[in-house]
C-alpha cells in the first residue's frame, strides 16, 4: 500500500502580513504539513523568505510528534547553495529540508552562509548532512530534470543517503499560479512503481481541478497553494484532495 495522503498548503500563496495567522488557519483546516517556499532570487528568479520568517512562523504551529506527522514545515529550497543553509534552517523549525537535485550537483559544501570553499558537495553528501542534524531530507527534480538521475540516490547502500521523499515539480520552480504540467508525471508513475513505500510529493498548480491525474500517477504529498488560500471553504478542498489520494491507494 502506498503512504497516506499529506496535504501540505504552500504559505506562497498566503497572505505575507499575516503569515503566523496563515500556518495556524492550515492545521486548523486539518491540513497535514505546511510547504514553505525558500527562494534565493539566484537558483530562482524570485526571493520569499529566511531562517528568521520560518522561526517566527514555527512558533504558531506545534512541532510533530513524529516524522512526517502534524505540523510538518516541509521547506522547499529553491538555492543556489542548500548545503550553506542547513543548519540555519534547522536551528529555525525546519522538520524537512528538500533540495533541488540540480543545484546539489553544482554547488560547494559550505556548512555556513558565510563559508567560502572550493570542494563541492553532491545529493548524497547533503542527504546524509541533512539526516545528521535530525531533519528528513527531500530531493526535488525541475520539469527539464529526468528522473532516473535519482536511482543511485534512492538505491545507495547507505541510508543515511536515501531521502525521505522525492519531490517532483509540476511547473518551473520559482513562482506561484502556474498551469500545471501533466507531462510530468511520468516520473511520478516511475517513482511509484519502483519505490512503493516513497512519499512523492507534487508541486505546481495543484487543485481540484488536476489531483485525480496526480494521483493516478502515485503521488501521495500534495502541495496547493491558490487553490487553498484562494478557496471559499479552505477546509473543504482540502479534505477532497486527501480524499482523492486515499481512493488510489492500494
Amino acid at each position: 500500500m502506498a503512504p497516506p495522503a499529506i496535504i501540505a498548503p504552500s504559505i506562497l500563496s498566503a497572505d505575507f502580513a499575516a503569515l503566523g495567522a496563515a500556518c495556524s488557519d492550515v492545521m486548523k483546516w486539518d491540513a497535514s504539513w505546511i510547504h514553505v517556499d525558500i527562494m534565493d532570487g539566484h537558483f530562482v528568479p524570485n526571493l520569499t523568505f529566511g531562517p528568521p520568517v520560518v522561526t517566527k512562523i514555527r512558533s504558531h504551529v506545534e512541532r510533530p510528534k513524529t516524522a512526517n506527522g502534524k505540523g510538518t514545515f516541509d521547506c522547499h529550497m529553491m538555492i543556489a547553495e542548500p548545503k550553506k543553509w542547513v543548519r540555519e534552517f534547522q536551528q529555525a523549525g525546519c522538520d524537512l529540508y528538500c533540495f533541488h537535485y540540480e543545484a546539489a550537483v553544482s554547488s560547494t559544501a559550505a556548512e555556513n552562509p558565510a563559508d567560502e570553499t572550493e570542494a563541492k558537495t553532491s545529493p548524497k553528501e547533503l542527504i546524509s548532512y541533512i539526516h545528521s542534524l535530525g531533519m528528513q531530507a527531500g530531493i526535488a527534480i525541475k520539469p527539464d530534470t529526468p528522473v532516473d538521475v535519482l536511482w543511485d540516490i534512492l538505491e545507495s547502500s547507505d541510508k543515511k543517503q536515501v531521502p525521505d521523499m522525492v519531490l517532483v515539480m509540476t511547473v518551473y520552480p520559482g513562482f506561484g499560479g502556474q498551469k500545471f504540467m501533466a507531462s510530468e508525471l511520468p516520473k511520478v508513475k516511475a517513482l511509484r512503481e519502483r519505490y512503493p513505500d516513497l512519499n512523492i510529493e507534487v508541486d505546481g498548480g495543484l487543485g481540484l481541478g488536476t489531483i485525480d491525474e496526480a494521483a493516478d500517477a502515485g503521488a501521495n504529498v500534495i502541495v496547493a497553494g491558490s487553490a487553498v488560500f484562494g478557496a471559499k471553504d479552505p477546509a473543504e478542498v482540502i479534505a477532497k484532495l486527501k480524499e482523492a489520494v486515499e481512493k488510489r491507494r492500494s
